[in-house]
């Protein structure tokens, strides 16, 4: 298929590079051939049967407007625009696109969220969250940190679940996540060696959202999108 990435980052760029190894054909554009979602017209938009966006928050809520208006088929793994979310659903939903976004693309972090789910089952203990990113990170806490809460906190409706965050070097991204009871405390950890998991969970979504319409947290469709490596 013909895919679209946008950014040229670290993950932008491993994105397109994965992409290309799956026998994919790839157009990458940075911020300056993107300023503003121009690039996006809808010559360029027909062509392509999946954009993937790995920008920064404010390109990534102008590329969605610019997308999904044309209703195209987009995969987004940038954070930090979850406030625009409910306009960019309903603009896909109008417009019979596909949106598929997610805090984090990674195989072994969906993983990752199960198990914290299934630690969050636990009654009598107190839950924290640490986080660790490379330094250029933008949003603290990362989208990850907030998806560990958010699935700690739907099995203790109200309860606070502090979220300590660093920002460090280039750290592909760790995440503790802490469980303390008063007779034992049990850590649920995950670190990113590379960026690699993550472009690769990126492309198979590409790859699945590809010829679907409608819109989809990645952590509801990961055992489908990621079959056979979850």
């Amino acid at each position: 298929m013909l895919m679209l990435v946008l950014g040229k980052g670290k993950t932008g760029s491993l994105v397109a590079q994965v992409a290309r190894e799956r026998g994919h054909s790839v157009r990458v554009l940075d911020w300056k051939e993107n300023a503003g979602a121009g690039a996006l017209t809808a010559p360029t938009i027909s062509q392509m049967d999946v954009i993937v966006d790995f920008t920064n928050a404010e390109s990534a809520v102008e590329n969605l407007r610019a997308c999904l208006a044309l209703g195209a088929h987009v995969v987004v793994g940038t954070t930090g625009w979850y406030d625009r979310l409910p306009d960019m659903k309903s603009l896909a939903i109008r417009k019979g696109g596909a949106l598929l976004y997610g805090s984090n693309f990674s195989i072994g972090v969906q993983k990752f969220f199960q198990l914290a789910g299934q630690l969050a089952r636990l009654r009598d203990y107190s839950f924290s969250i640490s986080e660790t990113h490379h330094a250029t990170k933008l949003d603290s806490p990362s989208g990850t940190a907030l998806t560990l809460r958010e699935i700690l906190q739907s099995a203790h409706p109200g309860a606070e679940i502090p979220i300590e965050a660093h920002r460090d070097g280039d750290h592909s991204g760790l995440h503790v996540v802490m469980a303390a009871g008063e007779s034992d405390r049990i850590e649920l950890r995950h670190e990113a060696g590379d960026r690699r998991g993550f472009a690769l969970g990126a492309v198979l979504a590409a790859e699945w959202v590809a010829g679907k319409s409608g819109v989809w947290d990645f952590r509801e469709v990961a055992e489908q999108v990621l079959a056979g490596y979850l």
